[in-house]
């Protein structure tokens, strides 16, 4: 490795950090009501100039009008006493607010009597030029399953009584139903199942609206912190927790009674329980690529020790469904003859050949393997099309797809690869056939590691009997932004064929990666400046360092200019998260006013669809239908309510956002206060998203050789390898 020479070059100008918004506030809205009385209308306009013409021809008719007025004020004042007054007509509208402008210009002697109440029924209006002023967008219709406005506006005024942020009420509206400010009054507690709510700020919310009503040891509460921390524990990947882990957490956050909370959130449904047994080592008989069992396990079943599981329904589902599929998929091959599979194994070169023999006789198969190792499965992919089976390739990612089609060659189809996101959606694929599966005989998955449970159990679940589902991935990769560890579940259940490719990644940064899934950070050689290490003292040297290399030191060494290189660093807080470098890196490579939200035409970006899954691109500008993107080829408009919420700059990106995707140069930067978020996952995973060129910008010292070598992946709770045991053994 070597280490770039410094450079006197300056950096561009630093850019303040955005203010930390919370995750759940959405992009907040003025109310779009100007009809108060009053208010500079065109109505108004036209009564005022009629009253301008018409006053000093009336004033005998106007003094009438006025005694008879004084009357209908006293009627008034008297049915005002009898009721609950309205404070100075702001909730007014339509003509009860024409009626109070009225009655309020009398009284001050602006207009006459008649002017108000005399004149009859205006004429059709004219057709007026367009006022000069900024057009606002008629009120869309809701689309389907969103809240109505009413029922958002009748949300807004119960968080404005609690004191909570009034932007919540689209989030809450859709989150509650049908009747949400009735459940959030009656529980307030309910604010915690919208995204960024914490527990101490729903609690602050309860007391202002129900007051001395509000104690720690209410069951509302205890049941909506439960639910909240098993949310909070699938945001970190988890399935399922413990129920010692989840008392526990519980006792923390101020629950007097933990397992009475547990029990009523189980009586109301919100959560599911589990009982799983225990494997005792070497339970499960490993089997070869054959699927062949080492010895026999039909012994007498013995009582096992248990553990008890709490999950929220939607992952626990989604857990047990894609273990069924997953085991029919192994028990329910088809019965006819494997001659299209030997057909493709013959013409299949080496561990393609290895993949083709083993999906003759089974329906599940796992790939493991690096970046070269791809190559296997796309020889796969066109030795089974060649021999009239029906195959089809999907990646996570757009530039995964792309890397896919060009080891395909010149021949490839673009039929037989796609996105995950794409097939799932039928935008992609092959479509269906008359039961609604995917009509497939072979289904390859590459970057498999990125498979979340919800999305594997769609997957599995929309193949049809007797087709063959190949996992390919790297498993030293970071696992899946969503919950579950599902290619590592399935690797370690070992219920089917794994194969391991023997094609390792070639040159220096090949080398180095390779190493570092096996825990050795290796000093390597890198004669064209393949690796270059680039030694900090702090953020803000990190920052102006990284902002060097993007834009000058990797385009004059190596050839690759900022377009082609990624920024990848541990979070995005932080004086040298992606805020910080994302804005340094603008204003040096795309300076601008940020017109819409903070971006301008050429910002580079990450957008997400859905949570978990980042795709990259640019903006190409802005009007009032949205922000409207570039995504590997595809225009996308993003709503400006939701660009807060989905659109992030992207020449710096964290690691998960960044993975399924190679770039030609990358910067990783490890700033002093990023050693606590270094793993060997997230190492390997940055560091291998380099083709040609890497920069590691260092400053956190001897932590990177001891996470390489000492912090594996965070341990994540989940069912899937008992329950695939389970299913695979009841179907024989």
């Amino acid at each position: 490795m070597s280490t770039e020479p410094e450079t006197t070059e300056e950096a561009g100008p630093e850019t303040p950090d955005a203010p930390e918004v919370p995750e759940a506030q959405g992009q907040e809205t003025a109310p779009e009501d100007s009809r108060a009385a009053g208010d500079g209308t065109a109505e108004d306009t036209e009564r005022a100039e009629s009253a301008e013409g018409e006053g000093s021809s009336q004033l005998s008719e106007a003094e009438a009008e006025l005694a008879a007025q004084r009357i209908e004020r006293e009627r008034i004042e008297q049915r005002k006493a009898e009721r609950a007054p309205i404070e100075s007509g702001a909730k007014l509208s339509g003509k009860a607010a024409d009626l109070l402008a009225a009655i309020r210009a009398v009284e001050s002697g602006e207009k006459p009597a008649a002017t108000v109440f005399g004149e009859p029924e205006p004429a059709p209006r004219r057709p007026a030029p367009e006022p000069v002023r900024r057009p606002q967008p008629a009120p869309a219709a809701a689309a389907p399953g969103a809240p109505a406005p009413e029922a958002v506006e009748a949300v807004r005024r119960v968080l404005g009584e609690g004191g909570a942020p009034e932007a919540l009420a689209p989030q809450v509206a859709a989150a509650l139903g049908e009747g949400a400010d009735t459940t959030l009054r009656e529980d307030p507690w309910q604010l915690l199942r919208i995204t960024g709510v914490r527990p101490e700020q729903a609690d602050g919310f309860a007391r202002a609206l129900l007051g001395a009503a509000c104690g720690p040891d209410d069951e509302r509460r205890s049941r909506a912190v439960t639910g909240w921390l098993l949310e909070q524990a699938a945001l970190a990947g988890h399935t399922a927790l413990e129920l010692p882990t989840l008392t526990a957490a519980l006792a923390q956050r101020g629950v007097p009674d933990p397992d009475a909370a547990v029990q009523g959130t189980l009586a109301e449904g919100e959560a599911l329980a589990f009982q799983d047994a225990l494997e005792e080592p070497g339970a499960p008989a490993p089997r070869d690529s054959n699927g062949e069992e080492g010895e026999g396990e039909d012994e007498e079943e013995e009582e096992r020790p248990v553990r008890v599981l709490v999950g929220l329904e939607r992952y626990a589902l989604a857990e047990e469904s894609l273990a069924d599929g997953l085991a029919r998929l192994v028990n329910s091959l088809s019965k006819e003859a494997a001659e299209p599979w030997e057909t493709a194994a013959a013409g299949a070169p080496g561990g393609a050949a290895e993949l083709a023999r083993a999906l003759a006789l089974h329906g599940l198969v796992l790939h493991t393997g690096g970046e070269a190792a791809r190559a296997e499965p796309a020889a796969l992919l066109g030795a089974t099309r060649a021999a009239g089976l029906r195959a089809f390739a999907v990646c996570h990612t757009p530039d995964g797809r792309r890397r896919l089609a060009t080891l395909l060659g010149e021949e490839a189809d673009e039929e037989a690869v796609g996105t995950v996101a794409g097939l799932l959606s039928g935008a992609e694929g092959p479509g269906r056939d008359a039961d609604g599966a995917l009509d497939l005989d072979l289904l390859i998955v590459l970057d498999a590691p990125q498979l979340d449970v919800e999305s594997a159990a769609v997957l599995v679940e929309s193949l049809p009997d007797g087709a063959r589902l190949v996992l390919s991935g790297d498993p030293a990769v970071l696992w899946s932004a969503g919950p579950g560890r599902v290619f590592a579940d399935l690797l370690a259940a070992r219920a089917c064929p794994q194969i391991a490719s023997r094609l390792p990644d070639p040159g220096p940064l090949g080398e180095l990666v390779s190493g570092i899934g096996i825990g050795e950070l290796n000093q390597v050689e890198a004669p064209g400046k393949e690796v270059v290490i680039v030694p900090v003292r702090d953020a803000g040297e990190a920052v102006h360092r990284t902002v060097q290399l993007v834009a000058d030191s990797v385009p004059r060494a190596i050839g690759v200019p900022p377009e082609q290189t990624v920024v990848i660093t541990p979070g995005h807080g932080g004086a040298a998260g992606t805020r910080a470098l994302n804005a340094a890196l603008k204003g040096r490579l795309n300076p601008g006013p940020g017109r819409f939200g903070g971006f301008d035409p050429g910002d580079r970006i990450a957008y997400a669809p859905a949570p978990g899954r980042s795709v990259p691109g640019r903006v190409v500008n802005a009007d009032s239908d949205g922000l409207h993107l570039e995504c590997a080829g595809t225009p996308v408009v993003v709503p400006r309510e939701r660009v807060e919420q989905c659109v992030r700059h992207g020449w710096a990106l964290t690691a998960h956002q960044a993975q399924g995707s190679r770039w030609p140069a990358a910067v990783v930067v490890l700033p002093g206060d990023a050693a606590q978020a270094l793993s060997r996952p997230w190492v390997y995973t940055a560091f291998s998203r380099a083709e040609r060129h890497l920069s590691v910008v260092h400053g956190v010292d001897q932590a990177l050789p001891k996470a390489v070598a000492e912090t594996p992946a965070k341990p994540r709770t989940t069912r899937l390898q008992t329950l695939l045991r389970t299913q695979i053994a009841a179907g024989g």
